[in-house]
């Protein structure tokens, strides 16, 4: 399994910025990728937010696996934004 090299936060913080910018997507910028490097700490507070939501499995994401092992998966990543970027939780 491949493991990425950034955090958690961060990828979905890049995907969110990517939504915005991109043209392939809901903005206007037909290569949003170095828009998207310069601005996507913008969005960090909002990917905290979907990460905190998704701390807790839903029905079936705890049927196909450990439940716990979830859980504290995304709390490792929430803990290391909270070591690195001093968010509030």
């Amino acid at each position: 399994m491949p493991v990425s090299h950034l955090t958690l936060v961060e990828r979905i913080a890049r995907v969110l910025a990517g939504r915005a910018l991109s043209s392939n997507a809901d903005g206007d910028d037909p290569s949003a990728g170095p828009s998207v490097d310069e601005s996507w700490h913008e969005y960090t507070d909002d990917a905290l937010a979907i990460l905190r939501t998704l701390r807790e499995p839903d029905p079936v994401m705890a049927a196909a696996g450990d439940a716990a092992m979830w859980e504290r998966m995304v709390e490792a990543a929430l803990n290391v934004e909270r070591a690195v970027g001093g968010n509030k939780m």
